[in-house]
């Protein structure tokens, strides 16, 4: 079995930063890609960023330049650099793990950026 917890979430003023970590624990022999998705109320989830198992990025978009994503192996941790938040940053941000052949989904955080 295993367990992803997540933290780091928050309220922040618009231009701030916050960073997410994600961890997982249990029956691990090899993490492939993590991810960071998020939801806000009314639309569907997407996809932020992706980190590989090598280290290769992506990210959508909306975030480039102000978000980055990195990873610990020999923690089994995944985090989000969050920086320049906007109002439409506003969600709750799930990290997903690929555990082959599963993957797992952490509980979600909520990242609020309001003044």
């Amino acid at each position: 079995q295993v367990q992803l917890v997540e933290s780091g979430g928050g309220l922040v003023q618009p231009g701030g930063s916050l960073r997410l970590s994600c961890a997982a624990s249990g029956s691990i022999f090899s993490i492939s890609a993590m991810d960071w998705y998020r939801q806000a109320p009314g639309k569907q989830r997407e996809l932020v960023a992706v980190i590989t198992s090598g280290g290769s990025t992506n990210y959508a978009d909306s975030v480039k330049g102000r978000f980055t994503i990195s990873r610990d192996n020999a923690k089994n941790t995944v985090y989000l650099q969050m920086n320049s938040l906007k109002p439409e940053d506003t969600a709750v941000y799930y990290c997903h793990v690929q555990i082959l052949p599963r993957t797992y989904w952490g509980q979600g955080t909520q990242v609020t950026v309001s003044s």
